[in-house]
């Protein structure tokens, strides 16, 4: 058993390590400190519209580099944003798929809580859809028993082989985060890249 649990533990950390290289730190003068993932290796950043707020925001790259971002897009209604930086070659992370999710499946969410850089925490899918702890919610998100202290949001919500299922998003009770599905951002994404 303890064999098994030291197997489980090292391969844990390993996605960890592997989905932390398409991690990025955004901060803001007025907002503190967020987080967004690299979408394509030439500098595409996606991250939630609560984080940048509109601003030009500063984002930290897994390697120390620190750049100016253009903010392309924001979708407030599903809490999206796009951003670019003058980078290229960037790691980007698998693209999993957020439908269907079961109850049940473990998931890693990745972000920078208080400051703390590259920080993982794990937990269990509930459930994909609108949460009953907010009924006027339009939509649908993945809800997740991981407790998303401030500082995650913006970053992956990722499966136990480090694919990509959605962005971290806000908290809705004890214990319960939310995160955009994959769908959702590729969307809004398409919708960006349309409209040049």
């Amino acid at each position: 058993m303890v064999a098994v649990l030291q197997q489980m533990s090292a391969e844990m950390a390993a996605v960890v390590e592997r989905v932390q290289r398409s991690l990025v730190q955004i901060s803001t003068a007025r907002h503190g400190i967020g987080a967004g993932i690299v979408w394509r290796p030439d500098g595409l950043i996606v991250t939630n519209a609560h984080v940048v707020h509109h601003h030009a925001p500063q984002v930290t790259l897994s390697d120390g580099r620190t750049c100016t971002a253009r903010v392309l897009s924001t979708d407030t209604d599903h809490d999206l944003a796009a951003l670019s930086v003058a980078a290229h070659g960037l790691p980007t992370l698998e693209l999993g798929a957020s439908w269907p999710l079961q109850a049940g499946q473990w998931v890693l969410a990745l972000g920078h809580p208080w400051g703390v850089v590259g920080a993982a925490t794990a937990g269990i899918v509930i459930d994909v859809g609108a949460p009953p702890e907010m009924p006027r919610f339009q939509g649908e998100v993945i809800q997740v028993s991981v407790h998303l202290r401030p500082g995650y949001s913006g970053g992956p919500l990722v499966d136990v082989h480090g694919r990509l299922l959605g962005i971290n998003t806000m908290m809705a009770g004890p214990d319960v985060g939310l995160a955009v599905p994959l769908h959702v951002i590729t969307a809004f994404l398409r919708r960006l890249l349309e409209q040049g």
